[in-house]
């Protein structure tokens, strides 16, 4: 796993009249993924893309590239950076923890770009640590905003070891509402064997998580396939075996699933049982959330 080296960003962490300088720094990245770049199949060189205005088709120069909101069809509002910057809040340069909220209380789907948050320099060692430590076995989550790259956020902070958990949040406008899609859904009446059935097999295959057993197969056979075709061998494509248009007895199919997990269910491993260098406990960082109840 990548391990950050150049803090995001910058500024401080206040809770009431406490304050202390902090330093964010991006607990997930992209860096490690296969990535592609555009080339010119003929010559083999890298392509570089320009901006074409619309109208004229004329490649646009670098220094006449804005942006702009469209107001009507075709029209738009020009917007200077230094114009939003001059919209002022308060949390440019903060971290303001402004209430605490239950854990639980979060839907899950409102968790967005988690970061690290760590003191920034000795100074405000021990002011972080009255923070953080003031937060374990609270079952709550801070709820601070932040601006980062011209946007306010709200971020949840919660004690992650000796350091702290940042997740910036989605606001409500970004989060879609199921119901219309719910109600789609037929709700049949499930007899009760078919359900015993459904749920020996759901606590056969019980366990913990465990991120590394989770291995990204695509990626590897996507290095595999350059590999390959650097060393000038062919490529061949099979087609992928067409799968079942439907199951045609779902409790039949139940039942040899059942004798397929031989019958018992897998014993759950101890938290204790994990393997050095797995995440800390739940509320020491755990990314686990239960899921707040939608209203009726």
């Amino acid at each position: 796993m990548a391990t950050a080296t150049r803090a995001y960003w910058k500024g401080y962490l206040k809770l009431s009249l406490v304050t202390c300088p902090i330093a964010l720094y991006p607990a997930s990245s992209e860096a490690e993924k296969t990535h592609f770049h555009q080339i010119n199949r003929r010559t083999g060189h890298r392509l570089r893309q320009q901006m074409v205005d619309a109208v004229t088709g004329r490649v646009v120069d670098k220094r006449d590239k804005s942006r702009g909101y469209e107001i009507s069809k075709g029209k738009y509002v020009e917007i200077e950076p230094d114009e939003i910057k001059a919209i002022k809040v308060e949390s440019t340069h903060s971290l303001d923890i402004e209430k605490f909220v239950p854990v639980d209380e979060i839907d899950r789907r409102y968790f967005d770009r988690p970061y690290y948050i760590l003191p920034d320099g000795k100074a405000g060692e021990e002011a972080f640590a009255v923070i953080r430590d003031a937060m374990q076995n609270k079952d709550r989550v801070a709820l601070a905003k932040i601006v980062l790259t011209n946007r306010e956020h709200v971020m949840a902070i919660e004690p992650f070891g000796k350091i702290m958990l940042g997740t910036i949040l989605r606001y409500d406008y970004e989060v879609r509402d199921e119901k219309g899609l719910a109600r789609s859904v037929a709700t049949p009446k499930i007899p009760k064997e078919m359900l015993s059935l459904a749920s020996h097999i759901l606590d056969s295959k019980a366990g913990h998580f465990e991120p590394s057993e989770f291995k990204d197969e695509f990626e590897a056979e996507l290095r595999k396939l350059v590999k390959r075709k650097a060393a000038g061998k062919p490529i061949a494509y099979q087609e992928p075996v067409q799968r079942p248009s439907n199951v045609v007895n779902l409790m039949e199919t139940l039942r040899r699933s059942v004798e397929g997990s031989g019958g018992r269910a897998a014993p759950l491993r101890s938290s204790s049982s994990h393997r050095k260098g797995s995440r800390p406990k739940a509320r020491e960082g755990s990314s686990s959330r239960r899921a707040r109840r939608p209203a009726a």
